[in-house]
C-alpha cells in the first residue's frame, strides 16, 4: 500500500483533474495526516497509520511560503489556474482557517487575479459561522457528499466524531448556492461489504439532497490513486456518465472525472 503524504503548508503546483493547474496549500502538518474522515479510499491513508508530529502550520508561515512559491511562478511565467486548500487532511479544521482564507485573496488578487481559490472539504465543519463566511469567500467551494445513507458513511467515510448527514445538508443548503457537491462513486467491496453507490438505492436519494441543495456544480469522479483498502474498484465511465446525465437534468451542471 502507498500512500501520499504531502509537503506543507505549499505543495505543487500539481495538474487536478477537475481544476487544472493547481497551486496546493496544506493546513496540515508536513509528517502525518489530520482528519475528521477516515475515509478507506483516502490516498493519504489511514488516521493511525500517519499521526504527526510536528504542529500546524501558523498563518504567518502559510502566508510567507505561498507568497514566495507565486513571486517563483511569475518570474517562470506560469501562474496557477487555482489556489486549493487540501493535502493532509481536513483543511476547515485548522483553528485559523478564515484569517488564512483573507490573506490568501490578498496574496491572489497581488500576484494571479484571474486565478480561482477553491477549498475541498468534508463539509465536517461548515456549522461554524467563521468557517461558513470564510467559504463565502472562496470561489470554489468543493464540498463532499458521496451519499445521504448513514450506514454507508459510517463504513466508507468512517466520520470520526458525531455526524448527521441532514444537518450536513442544511448546512450546504445555507450557502444558498454557493457550493460545488463534490461526490466520490466506485465499487468493489471491504470487509465482506459492498462499497458500491453507484446503485439507484444510493443515486435516487442523492439526487433528491443535490435537488435540494441547489448547488452551483456538481462533480462526479472515482478513485484515481491506489487506495488504502484493498477490493475497491473505479466506476465505470457509463456510471459515472449516467449520474452525471441525472445531475444536468434537473438543470444543474455537472462534469464526470475518470
Amino acid at each position: 500500500m502507498s500512500t501520499i503524504i504531502y509537503p506543507s503548508p505549499i505543495f505543487g503546483p500539481v495538474h487536478s483533474r477537475r481544476l487544472g493547474i493547481s497551486l496546493g496549500i496544506n493546513l496540515l502538518p508536513s509528517d502525518g495526516k489530520v482528519c475528521t474522515f477516515d475515509c478507506i479510499y483516502c490516498e493519504c491513508g489511514f488516521n493511525g497509520d500517519h499521526r504527526p508530529h510536528q504542529p500546524l502550520p501558523t498563518p504567518d508561515e502559510v502566508e510567507k511560503h505561498l507568497e514566495q512559491k507565486l513571486q517563483e511562478m511569475q518570474q517562470e511565467g506560469q501562474l496557477p489556474d487555482v489556489l486549493t486548500f487540501a493535502g493532509n487532511g481536513e483543511p476547515t479544521s485548522h483553528p485559523h482557517f478564515a484569517e488564512i482564507i483573507d490573506r490568501t485573496i490578498r496574496l491572489r488578487n497581488q500576484y494571479c487575479p484571474q486565478a480561482k481559490v477553491s477549498v475541498l472539504s468534508n463539509s465536517t465543519m461548515i456549522h461554524r459561522p467563521e468557517v461558513h463566511d470564510a467559504l463565502m469567500r472562496v470561489d470554489n467551494n468543493i464540498l463532499k457528499l458521496d451519499t445521504v445513507n448513514p450506514d454507508y458513511i459510517k463504513r466508507i467515510d468512517r466520520p470520526c466524531g458525531a455526524y448527521d448527514v441532514q444537518q450536513i445538508i442544511r448546512g450546504m443548503h445555507a450557502f444558498h448556492g454557493h457550493i460545488i457537491i463534490q461526490t466520490i462513486f466506485m465499487q468493489g467491496e471491504c470487509n465482506g461489504f459492498s462499497v458500491d453507490n453507484t446503485t439507484d438505492e444510493y443515486v435516487n436519494p442523492w439526487l433528491e439532497a443535490v435537488s435540494q441543495i441547489k448547488p452551483q456544480q456538481v462533480m462526479v469522479y472515482t478513485i484515481d490513486r491506489e487506495t488504502p483498502t484493498p477490493g475497491l474498484l473505479k466506476a465505470t465511465h457509463q456510471q459515472l456518465d449516467a449520474i452525471r446525465d441525472r445531475v444536468i437534468a434537473l438543470g444543474i451542471p455537472c462534469s464526470a472525472s475518470y
